[in-house]
């Protein structure tokens, strides 16, 4: 399915059910009790339920999100089942399904990831290296995966980052220039990426969506969120990846460290390594082009949308400074 609606259900409110809605429709569909959390979300209601023996995640769907896209989740996560990568377990309903619908949209309940979410640690190049090689690893966990509901439009999803452009006068004034250059750049880079590999990704490994090991933080240790799933170059999703490894006081040697360590577990072609460093601008000009518009419209949920602002504006005004020439010299040497 492709569907031209780009920003819908990034306009759309979370839906809403109260904490007994909630343990009745989860007593009722899953089969399951227990104490209830409400965690945060940018589109979708996520709610924790703990129970004696096992914690989940109750998701309710954003209500603009059509009932195939988030089948399109779920079967990805199914798909995953057996891969061995430390993402959630589809749990099925007191009548074997593992969907269910109710009047406030489609219902699903998730296994919870046990980790400390990698933006509450410190980031270190080791960290970073393993970030990097779990990316490769569930790109390649997703190799041959395909669902009707694969060419789903998505502002999130770096291919289509010519359509930020009516949202730039969202961006803070000091952030403008930045913000048209690096547009222009993917403008022109952009007919280059049908030529690449392409396949269904993650596309939002950011640190909000990444647990790692309590007892080591540079290990990796669960994958969150397949909401923003998408069929794109694979290069995209490495590049948002690595868009939050970036260290604004290193820049190069941080990109390199993540690109090398990526390369190594999945080798990156000529061309996807030479476009590989204004991809990764790209997604940071997403996040600061997304947010602040999603900031305006949803002011109470504005800290939760500018999560990952700070990460951006450091990262693309650290990157913007670097020489081209010696970026892309290094990134074709990997």
């Amino acid at each position: 399915m492709t569907d031209t609606r780009l920003g819908e259900v990034l306009s759309s409110a979370p839906p809403q059910l109260s904490d007994t809605e909630a343990a009745d429709i989860a007593r009722l569909h899953f089969g399951v009790a227990g104490a209830i959390k409400r965690l945060t979300s940018e589109r979708d209601l996520n709610l924790r339920i703990t129970t004696p023996g096992q914690a989940y995640v109750l998701k309710l769907a954003n209500p603009a999100e059509p009932v195939e896209v988030t089948d399109f989740q779920t079967k990805a996560l199914l798909h995953l089942e057996t891969s061995g990568l430390p993402v959630p377990k589809v749990m099925r309903s007191v009548t074997g399904r593992t969907e269910a619908q109710i009047a406030q949209g489609t219902l699903r309940l998730l296994t919870y990831l046990e980790g400390t979410p990698q933006h509450m640690t410190p980031r270190t190049p080791a960290q970073a290296a393993n970030m990097a090689r779990m990316a490769a690893r569930l790109t390649q966990g997703l190799a041959g995966f395909s669902h009707p509901a694969a060419g789903y439009v998505l502002q999130w999803d770096i291919k289509q980052a010519s359509a930020l452009r009516p949202m730039l006068p969202a961006v803070p004034d000091d952030l403008q220039a930045l913000a048209v250059a690096a547009l222009d750049r993917f403008d022109a880079l952009a007919p280059a990426l049908a030529g690449l590999r392409w396949q269904v990704v993650h596309n939002d490994l950011n640190p909000h969506n990444v647990l790692v090991s309590q007892d080591n933080p540079d290990q990796i240790a669960g994958i969150l969120d397949f909401g923003d799933m998408v069929h794109t170059p694979l290069i995209c999703d490495a590049a948002i990846a690595a868009s939050y490894c970036v260290d604004p006081a290193r820049p190069l040697e941080s990109l390199l460290n993540f690109a090398r360590a990526y390369h190594s577990a999945l080798p990156l072609t000529l061309t996807e390594r030479r476009l590989f460093a204004d991809m990764v601008a790209t997604r940071m000009l997403t996040t600061i082009t997304v947010a602040s518009a999603r900031a305006k419209v949803y002011p109470d949920n504005a800290p939760y949308i500018l999560r990952n602002m700070a990460t951006a504006r450091e990262g693309l005004t650290a990157l913007a400074a670097l020489p081209r020439l010696d970026l892309l010299n290094a990134l074709e040497a990997l």
